[in-house]
């Protein structure tokens, strides 16, 4: 989320995080002076962060009221400790292609509250790139997951059709947008309605 209106009216389509990116070379990030009422919402909030300092981390969800923290560097399972003890709920990113293995969530088993598996590309995130979901069924942990990665509207079919016990919920950005940051209500609505029918 980056605008204040756009974020009222995602709300309102009875999503169930809103994501604030504080990754100063996202397109999504917020700015240095972000609107004001952005983060005014009654959903939980989620900071997305990339290799961010803990302390940091820990001062803007104290003030700006983050239940959720989603890193998406190389954040080692002591930092995510090191949140979670701050009673933070902990979203751990892992970046997918072919020859990604789920051994290297393991270490994250206790600390994360749930993993999220994007596409993996140069930058972290945002890319509007799909990986292989197939891969998805070589993951046996215990951890739930959200699926990221480039997903569009047309993609409601394909989705329902993952079968898979920790699978939870799918992050939506670029592929409902009108520009960074600015989700189109019509194509979210539409997609949120297909996917629960």
């Amino acid at each position: 989320m980056k605008f204040t209106a756009n974020r009222e009216a995602v709300e309102n389509l009875g999503v169930d995080f809103l994501g604030y990116i504080f990754y100063a070379d996202s397109k999504r990030y917020i700015g240095k002076n972000p609107e004001q009422g952005l983060f005014a919402a009654k959903k939980p909030k989620v900071g997305v962060f990339v290799d961010e300092n803990a302390f940091e981390i820990m001062g803007l969800a104290k003030n700006l009221g983050f239940e959720y923290v989603q890193l998406h560097g190389k954040e080692n399972p002591k930092t995510c400790q090191l949140l979670k003890n701050q009673g933070l709920k902990i979203i751990k990113a892992f970046s997918v292609d072919e020859k990604f293995k789920f051994f290297v969530t393991q270490p994250y088993e206790k600390v994360a509250d749930f993993f999220l598996f994007d596409t993996k590309t140069k930058l972290p995130g945002g890319s509007g790139e799909k990986f292989n979901w197939n891969i998805l069924k070589n993951y046996e942990g215990h951890t739930p997951f959200f699926l990221s990665g480039g997903i569009s509207p047309d993609d409601v079919k394909s989705i329902k059709e993952i079968d898979h016990p920790k699978f939870t919920g799918v992050d939506l950005n670029s592929g409902f947008e009108d520009e960074p940051g600015l989700k189109n209500i019509e194509s979210l609505k539409q997609f949120i309605s297909e996917l629960k029918s």
